[in-house]
């Protein structure tokens, strides 16, 4: 059975000019959320139900808190000077910030007055509901393309592939900077045909700056367990390093870019 589609409006106005949102959590991290030390606020909410996933905890939107823009980014400000000194800026993530799109633009334009670059952590799944305002005020999108069949995208995701393309499309039609990420899973996204299918498809876009392998890991498996839910790659090994390595090779024999 198909995870229900979680669409429903997830924010609203609140006293004066507020926006709020469903927010999970923020952080400072460095090197796996866009350029240099960037502040990255996790929203509540995903349409997708990933096998691999890091955080199922962020999935429903009810599991997160009820925050003002203002309030985090008057958080963010106290990081400002640091983040600057490093070249990174602010990421939004997730959960899929797409879910709630009128809180995600107004926080990332809330940033780029902070004096912050942008990035958009997304799936692309729900890129239809990102408005053009909404792309203005993004400098960076990390794109995630979990598989290159259709068929294995909905195993893995539970929702089907074609929104992400079409979504990974517009942003090359804009000149939208891109990093690309795929997770690597033995066994389920390391085939070279289904690693070809999303470099083929990468390496025609013009927009991509450089494709990310995640190596596949169990580190959220506990998240799982504690929310009573089955790790169903429990006993999935990691990759090895000649694995990821034979991975970004095919993602350069298409003239990207692969780390």
């Amino acid at each position: 059975m198909s995870a229900p589609v979680l669409l429903e409006p997830s924010i609203d106005v609140g006293e004066g000019d507020s926006v709020f949102g469903s927010v999970h959590s923020w952080d400072i991290s460095t090197g796996v959320d866009g350029p240099g030390t960037r502040f990255v606020t996790f929203l509540s909410g995903c349409p997708l139900r990933c096998l691999y996933c890091q955080n199922p905890d962020t999935w429903l939107r009810d599991n997160g808190t009820r925050t003002s823009v203002d309030d985090v980014l008057g958080e963010a400000a106290k990081y400002v000077p640091f983040i600057r000194a490093s070249g990174g800026g602010a990421t939004i993530s997730g959960g899929e910030p797409l879910q709630q799109p009128l809180f995600a633009t107004t926080l990332l334009r809330g940033f780029q007055g902070l004096g912050l670059s942008t990035a958009l952590d997304t799936s692309g799944y729900l890129g239809r509901l990102a408005s053009d305002e909404l792309l203005a005020a993004t400098d960076l999108v990390l794109l995630d393309i979990k598989a290159g069949q259709p068929e294995t995208y909905r195993r893995l995701t539970s929702r089907d592939l074609r929104p992400t393309l079409d979504f990974a499309t517009r942003l090359a039609k804009r000149g939208k900077r891109v990093w690309l990420r795929y997770v690597l899973v033995p066994g389920l996204t390391d085939a070279i045909e289904e690693i070809g299918a999303v470099a083929g498809f990468a390496g025609g876009l013009g927009n991509i700056e450089r494709v990310d392998v995640l190596p596949f890991h169990t580190l959220g498996q506990s998240k799982w367990e504690a929310l009573n839910r089955r790790f169903v790659l429990a006993d999935t090994p990691a990759p090895t390093a000649e694995q990821v390595e034979a991975a970004r090779d095919v993602f350069r024999a298409a003239g990207l870019t692969a780390y």
